[in-house]
């Protein structure tokens, strides 16, 4: 496995983050740990998650992990943990987004059910739009002073949210983010635009979500043809109307002679401010293909051939200005 600071940072991450929103979901409680046991084993030391993970109510996610630490072996000291809060953990007022008082009490129920005394990352899963950057920073000043946190992470964000986010900060005195989780693969390159060029000015790592654009990116027309996968609906229409590029996406992986998600991995890896994508593995065996990932390497000439079938963004205004 190969490591690299997350931002400007000087803690050290794998370049793949094991997501666990599958936990629960498609994937049982022996199952997840084999995943997770299986990532410490391949050098991935950076695991993802969020309050809202988990059914069948909120927190289900979290809690696995903290039984999974409880195991010991040095499971939580090997884990660079990331976890996140915006959503309603509830019904009563304050029980969501991120006001001083669920920055507080999110936190406090985080590091229960995770059975740790402190967070390495934690994130807001979404931009808060009533909560003033103020207040938001003196309740993660407050924390971080705890012991509790140790970097403060954005997801979902804007360019200029996080540029207003990080004006505060500095007026502050404070760090301010240090990464920012953003929806980026072949296929989605908004962040293009100006998500990761506020990302490089600032000094965020960036954490790429759905790597395989929902598996369209994981050979899903051989997949198709075999009879191992049936798309149905948004997922049927999105692949009808990107088929002719991903057509030609597969022929080429096919003339690389590396499987598709592997390739969509790699070109990830390759992009300026890209950390860790984050990788989803329902069973143990799943991560092996991420792990091949890590290691290739895709030249100029073929970064360019998957620039022409999935046309990204030059940076903001040179994108749709001169």
């Amino acid at each position: 496995m190969q490591y690299t600071h997350l931002g400007r940072t000087g803690l050290s991450v794998s370049r793949l983050c094991l997501g666990t929103m599958n936990f629960s979901w498609t994937t049982e409680k022996p199952d997840a740990f084999a995943v997770m046991d299986s990532a410490h084993d391949k050098g991935i030391n950076f695991f993802d998650t969020a309050n809202r993970y988990g059914r069948p109510h909120s927190g289900v996610t979290e809690s696995w992990l903290g039984e999974w630490f409880a195991q010991g072996g040095g499971r939580r000291e090997k884990t660079v943990l990331a976890t996140k809060l915006y959503g309603a953990m509830g019904d009563w007022p304050n029980e969501g987004k991120l006001s001083a008082l669920n920055i507080r009490r999110a936190l406090d129920a985080s590091l229960k059910r995770l059975k740790t005394d402190y967070v390495d990352l934690y994130q807001f899963h979404h931009i808060d739009r009533d909560t003033p950057w103020d207040e938001i920073w003196q309740a993660m000043e407050v924390a971080v002073q705890q012991g509790k946190i140790l970097y403060a992470g954005s997801s979902n964000f804007a360019g200029w949210h996080i540029a207003k986010a990080q004006g505060v900060a500095k007026a502050r005195g404070f760090m301010g983010l240090v990464s920012e989780q953003s929806l980026y693969n072949l296929i989605a390159r908004t962040v293009e635009l100006e998500v990761l060029p506020a990302a490089q000015d600032f000094g965020l790592g960036v954490i790429p979500w759905s790597p395989l654009q929902g598996g369209l990116l994981g050979g899903v027309l051989k997949k198709e043809q075999e009879g191992k996968r049936r798309l149905e609906g948004r997922a049927k229409e999105t692949l009808d109307r990107l088929r002719p590029q991903i057509e030609k996406y597969e022929a080429l992986c096919d003339q690389l002679g590396h499987a598709p998600g592997d390739v969509a991995l790699a070109w990830l890896l390759h992009q300026p401010a890209v950390t860790a994508p984050i990788i989803g593995p329902r069973t143990a065996d799943q991560l092996d293909s991420a792990e091949r990932a890590v290691e290739l390497k895709l030249d100029a000439e073929t970064l360019k051939k998957l620039d022409e079938i999935f046309p990204g963004h030059k940076p903001a205004p040179e994108d749709y200005a001169w």
